[in-house]
């Protein structure tokens, strides 16, 4: 980049930066989203929440169906760097 556009786009410096700080908070996000050991962690403690009686035989099924979701998609899905 040039001196004179670095001068001309410098007032647009401050979005960029915002732009780039939401593109890595959403990167670790998903990454949370989609980490098997999380993902597994969260099946054990419903596993628990369902043998304490914490949660009705429905309500783990709908939740467990979700999380081994999140737990497939995770494993078939791009990585988040495949961005520009």
């Amino acid at each position: 980049m040039g001196l004179l556009s670095g001068l001309l786009l410098l007032p647009l410096a401050p979005v960029r930066g915002v732009i780039w700080v939401a593109e890595k908070a959403e990167d670790v996000a998903d990454r949370e989203l989609h980490d098997p050991s999380v993902i597994r962690a969260q099946l054990a403690e419903l596993n628990q929440e369902l043998e304490d009686g914490n949660v009705s035989l429905e309500e783990f099924e709908r939740e467990e169906e979700e999380l081994l979701d999140r737990l497939h998609a995770g494993r078939v899905r791009p990585t988040p760097n495949h961005r520009r």
